[in-house]
């Protein structure tokens, strides 16, 4: 195993953290379709902060994907796939056939993106701290 880069993952881990935080900023104006897609990205940062942290590739931008190549449970992987869904349809106004994202996000699905990114961040310090450990 090559040597951990612990500043490569301290660099992507606090980009996920601080997008988590705007995440919830954005749930608090109401901007909900933000917020599912910043709890997206602030996930993918912190799975992408393990495998640069371990010296693998972090390319692309499904959470389940990178869960697994991480060795991460399946059920961390399931909760992946939720937030994958927020990746693209959450920002752009062709994903719809009418209005705009800001019109299909809720409240519960907001609230519902930032716990599982929270779980997916802590489940990814949790194994640094551990492969840090020996």
């Amino acid at each position: 195993m090559l040597p951990l880069d612990e500043d490569e993952f301290a660099r992507w881990f606090k980009s996920a953290e601080i997008t988590l935080r705007s995440a919830a900023s954005d749930h608090s104006s109401g901007f909900f379709n933000w917020s599912c897609f910043k709890s997206q990205q602030a996930a993918e940062f912190a799975i992408k902060a393990y495998l640069r942290g371990i010296g693998s590739p972090s390319y692309g931008h499904s959470i389940s994907h990178l869960l697994k190549e991480g060795g991460f449970s399946s059920n961390l992987v399931d909760l992946g796939k939720v937030l994958d869904k927020y990746y693209i349809p959450t920002r752009y106004t062709d994903s719809w056939s009418e209005g705009v994202p800001e019109d299909y996000y809720t409240v519960n699905e907001s609230n519902e993106s930032m716990k599982i990114s929270r779980k997916i961040i802590e489940a990814v310090m949790k194994k640094w701290t551990l492969l840090k450990k020996g």
